[in-house]
């Protein structure tokens, strides 16, 4: 049986009063990728999506075994980062670093403020 052709005039597109938008139209999140000075000295590199809230966990024994134990631990060093993924691998590329050239970094970004 063959098909029928209906005539473009008689195609109505129905239109969402609310079109869903594209994942590209969605603004990413800002990932950031931070160092903190515990109480012992040392240095401990993370990432997070909420920084405040991640500095409260760390204070407060919940956030990663290594800070539990060299509390408290303060914030000294942050960058923005437009997503996960870039986090993750400025993560990685800050903990490759020696405790002097992480020492620099939070020197640098320090006087640049």
């Amino acid at each position: 049986m063959p098909r029928m052709r209906i005539p473009p005039s008689d195609i109505h597109v129905r239109t969402s009063p609310n079109p869903v938008r594209s994942v590209s139209e969605t603004p990413a999140p800002t990932w950031f990728v931070y160092i903190l000075r515990c109480s012992d000295g040392t240095l401990y590199t993370g990432v997070t999506l909420d920084l405040d809230r991640r500095c409260r966990q760390h204070n407060a024994g919940t956030a990663s075994r290594y800070t539990r134990s060299r509390l408290p631990a303060k914030l000294v060093y942050r960058e923005e980062q437009p997503g996960q993924g870039m986090a993750l691998k400025r993560e990685a590329s800050v903990k490759r670093l020696t405790r002097r050239e992480k020492l620099a970094l939070i020197c640098r970004r320090a006087s640049a403020a």
